[in-house]
């Protein structure tokens, strides 16, 4: 990831502070693969003790995978079981989020997980802004990397599966960005290469 520490550093403080004025911000990451949205999560968790979760862990298990799902922007993602697990319970105020992360290696859920939230809580991950669950975030971020760059990533981080991203993942991922306007919905847009 490819960002400023001057944009790093605001952006952690515009957090903190959103926190200290709620009481509890959820934060979501949202942009295009490879463009660092788990690095930046990271990096604000270390700053800040933020509780991150990932959409990653809702992917749709094999029965859930139909035509008419997987044909809807946004729609390989379990986002009523995310809304159900975890985000209705932050927003609830609760501290001890019980979720059963998907696992790809199984295509199955694992054993439940429990995140405790404080003040800080960050989704990150594609698909994070669908309208089903955009109105829970206090702020919203958007990343972006050129073509090229998103490639190269992607390659680094496994040539064995740059192929799928570049014809089916990618794809999918700009449909929904472009069917929802999903950029237009965020208060902070960076490009990180």
């Amino acid at each position: 990831m490819n960002i400023a520490f001057q944009e790093l550093d605001s952006l952690i403080r515009s957090v903190e502070r959103l926190a200290k004025t709620n009481g509890r911000v959820i934060v979501a990451i949202d942009g295009r693969c490879a463009s660092g949205k788990t690095t930046l999560a990271s990096a604000i968790a270390e700053k800040t003790g933020a509780a991150v979760f990932h959409m990653d862990d809702f992917f749709l298990r094999p029965e859930q995978r139909t035509e008419a799902r997987l044909s809807e922007p946004g729609g390989n993602v379990d986002r009523e079981r995310f809304l159900c697990e975890v985000l209705s319970p932050l927003a609830e105020g609760k501290n001890a989020i019980v979720f059963r992360p998907f696992d790809c290696g199984t295509m199955s859920l694992s054993s439940p997980a429990t995140v405790y939230a404080g003040k800080i809580a960050i989704v990150e991950g594609s698909y994070c802004l669908h309208p089903d669950l955009c109105g829970y975030y206090g702020l919203r971020v958007f990343l972006t990397v050129s073509r090229e760059e998103q490639m190269r990533r992607l390659i680094l981080r496994d040539p064995s599966k740059a192929a799928a991203f570049s014809e089916r993942w990618i794809p999918m991922e700009e449909r929904y960005f472009e069917a929802f306007g999903v950029a237009s919905l965020c208060d902070l847009c960076i490009s990180t290469g």
